[in-house]
C-alpha cells in the first residue's frame, strides 16, 4: 500500500495504536502509578534505618505515614472533582512535579516534624493530584467499554513500580544510605515528568478541556451519599486501605525484626509488587466478566487467611508467604472500585 499511495497518504512508521488517545491515556496512567508505586512505599523501606539513626520510636515515622494517607485521601477526593471539570494535564503534571520536590526533601530530614510536613502533607497533597483517582477518571473516559481491564492495566503500574523502584532503592539503601533513596526518587520524578506530561489529555480542539467536553450520567455526590451502598463501599474500602498501607509501611521492618537481612527484606516489599501485578490484572478481567462482588469477596478471604498464617507462625517462611499472598491482593480492589461506583452511581 505504501508503494501505491500518494506521499500524503504514506503509512506512518508509528503504529496507529500507539498514537490513539486511548492508548496514550493508558500508558500515561500506567507510568503515573508506576512512579507513585515506588514513591509512596519508600518510607516503609527506610523506616528502620531512620529511627535507628535518630533514636526515634517507630510510631513517629509511622505517624508521618498515617498523616500521608489521610491527607492524600482528602486530596484525592478533590482531585476527582477537579478532574471532572479541569485539565487533567495540569492537574496530574503539577502533582508529579511537586511530588518530586517534596520526596527529595525527605533526604534532609532531621526532626520528626520535617517528615510530617514533607511526606505527610506536601507529598500527600501532590500525590492525591497524581494518583489512582484522577487516573481512573482519565482511563475510564478513554476506554469506557473495557473500564475494568483498562483500570487493571494502569493500576498494575503501581505494582510494577513497587517491584522495580523498591528493588532498585533497596540496593541504594544498602550501598549509600537511606537519604540517597529519597534523592534518587526526586530525580526519577523529574525524568518521568518530562515523559508523561505530553501523553496526558489536555485541551480539545475547541479550546475546552476534554474533561469538560465529556458527557456524564448518573447521581450527583449529594444523591450518592444518601444511599446505603455509598457508605457500605466506603467502609469496606477503608478497611482495605488500612490493611494495604499499614502492611506496606511496616512489613520491611517487621521482617528485619524476625532475622531477615536488609536487602532481602526490602526485596520482599518489591516482590509483593510483582504478585500484585498479577492480582490487579486478574481483578480487572474478572470484574469485567463477573462483576465486582465475587472478586472483592475472594480478595478479602485471601487476606484473612494470610493474617491467620502470620498469627500462627512468624518464621521467615511464614513472613514470606504472608507477603506474597497479601501482595497478590494489594490493589486487587482498585479496578473493582471503579466498577462498583459506575454500576451504583454512574459516571
Amino acid at each position: 500500500r505504501s508503494l501505491l499511495a500518494p506521499p500524503s497518504e504514506s503509512i506512518s512508521p508509528m503504529p496507529a495504536l500507539i498514537k490513539s488517545p486511548a492508548a496514550l491515556a493508558i500508558v500515561a496512567g500506567f507510568l503515573i502509578l508506576f512512579i507513585a508505586g515506588g514513591g509512596r512505599f519508600a518510607i516503609g523501606l527506610t523506616l528502620k534505618p531512620m529511627v535507628e539513626e535518630f533514636g526515634w520510636g517507630r510510631s513517629e515515622i509511622g505517624a508521618a505515614a498515617g498523616v500521608f494517607w489521610v491527607v492524600t485521601a482528602i486530596a484525592g477526593f478533590f482531585a476527582g472533582k477537579i478532574a471532572d471539570r479541569a485539565s487533567l494535564r495540569l492537574l496530574m503534571g503539577g502533582g508529579i512535579a511537586v511530588c518530586g520536590v517534596s520526596i527529595a526533601l525527605m533526604g534532609f530530614v532531621t526532626q520528626p516534624w520535617h517528615a510530617y510536613l514533607s511526606f505527610g502533607v506536601i507529598y500527600a497533597l501532590a500525590n492525591g493530584a497524581a494518583s489512582i483517582v484522577p487516573v481512573a477518571v482519565m482511563v475510564t473516559r478513554a476506554a469506557p467499554d473495557r473500564a475494568g481491564v483498562a483500570n487493571g492495566v494502569v493500576t498494575a503500574g503501581m505494582s510494577v513500580g513497587q517491584l522495580v523502584i523498591v528493588a532498585a532503592l533497596s540496593g541504594v539503601l544498602v550501598l549509600v544510605g537511606w537519604r540517597n533513596v529519597f534523592f534518587w526518587l526526586g530525580a526519577i520524578h523529574a525524568l518521568f515528568f518530562i515523559v508523561i506530561v505530553p501523553m496526558i489529555p489536555g485541551a480539545s480542539a475547541h479550546g475546552k478541556s476534554e474533561a469538560a467536553a465529556t458527557p456524564r450520567t448518573g447521581m450527583t455526590l449529594r444523591e450518592a451519599v444518601r444511599t446505603r451502598h455509598f457508605w457500605l463501599l466506603s467502609a469496606i474500602f477503608a478497611i482495605c486501605g488500612f490493611d494495604d498501607f499499614f502492611v506496606t509501611t511496616h512489613v520491611v521492618a517487621f521482617a528485619q525484626d524476625r532475622g531477615v537481612d536488609t536487602f532481602l527484606a526490602g526485596n520482599l516489599l518489591a516482590f509483593m509488587g510483582l504478585v500484585g501485578l498479577v492480582g490487579v490484572i486478574l481483578a480487572g478481567q474478572w470484574g469485567d466478566r463477573a462483576g465486582p462482588n465475587i472478586p472483592t469477596a475472594a480478595s478479602f478471604a485471601a487476606r484473612t487467611a494470610s493474617f491467620g498464617l502470620l498469627a500462627i507462625s512468624q518464621s521467615t517462611v511464614s513472613v514470606a508467604l504472608f507477603a506474597l499472598v497479601f501482595g497478590f491482593t494489594f490493589l486487587f480492589t482498585a479496578p473493582l472500585t471503579v466498577l462498583f461506583v459506575r454500576e451504583r452511581f454512574g459516571t
